[in-house]
């Protein structure tokens, strides 16, 4: 790391704004007081340093302003819409840009909404018993979500109370009845002739409600290209007790261990 030491009594952020740092006078605090002395610590960001303080500045160019992004492939792990391939095989494919672009498709055990009713049912797939969405295990929770996936659960009254229904006693059950399939599901990825849906599809309903999609039910898992990809520094700041260089060469023994 990079030291500084103070010459003319600014603070952090008078600092950090200088020198261009990423994550600014807040990060800069942290770095400081991480590898400072308990009697060098720096209290605010806002604080005057005396004349000769020696500040612990991050190496540069990783806290640089505008520096070189870091791609880190999760695409195993979730499925959603990438058009990074079609962007690379044509330049002018931002006019045909898709409004679907980085949504995520939707799973039977996940939620949906309604901005007429108050509770979240789950979808129900009844289109197919074909395609999962990231289970090689085949378990029904993680079933594609199609077009014509209308059935909830529960059954009756999925969404609770209805605010279209008010009467002197409060809201009346919720009657749902949708008005046809499911709106702007995703053409291009279909099962059995059936579109799937992401999270911005969206179906109505005849009382007059509009029913969207409140969870995809899809989750990221770190695989061993985040782990080996994630700075030991960040890593360092953020959980101060995990000596993260030990753990990494921990998690390359274990994986090798596994495959011999």
């Amino acid at each position: 790391m990079k030291i500084k030491i103070i010459e003319n009594g600014i603070n952090l952020e008078k600092l950090a704004t200088d020198l261009k740092l990423d994550g600014g006078a807040n990060y800069l605090l942290q770095h400081h007081n991480t590898f400072s002395e308990k009697e060098n610590c720096v209290n605010t960001t806002e604080e005057s340093l005396p004349i000769g303080t020696v500040v612990f500045v991050p190496e540069e160019p990783l806290y640089k302003i505008e520096p070189k992004p870091r791609t880190v492939e999760v695409k195993e792990a979730i499925a959603f819409i990438d058009y990074k391939e079609q962007r690379e095989e044509e330049p002018d494919s931002t006019q045909n840009k898709s409004e679907h672009e980085g949504k995520y498709f939707v799973i039977q055990k996940r939620l949906c909404q309604c901005d007429k009713g108050f509770n979240y049912p789950q979808f129900k797939v009844t289109s197919h018993q074909k395609h999962y969405w990231n289970d090689e295990n085949g378990a029904a929770d993680y079933l594609a979500v199609t077009e014509e996936d209308l059935q909830l659960i529960p059954s009756s009254a999925p969404f609770g109370q209805c605010k279209l229904r008010p009467t002197s006693g409060g809201y009346l059950a919720c009657v749902y009845a949708p008005a046809g399939k499911w709106q702007k599901p995703y053409e291009k990825t279909k099962v059995m002739g059936k579109s799937c849906l992401t999270e911005i599809s969206e179906l109505m309903c005849t009382t007059g409600g509009k029913i969207t999609i409140k969870k995809h039910g899809q989750v990221s898992e770190l695989g061993l290209n985040n782990i080996r990809n994630a700075n030991v520094i960040e890593q360092q700041l953020i959980n101060p007790f995990l000596d993260f260089e030990e753990f990494l060469e921990q998690v390359d023994e274990d994986n090798e261990n596994h495959y011999n």
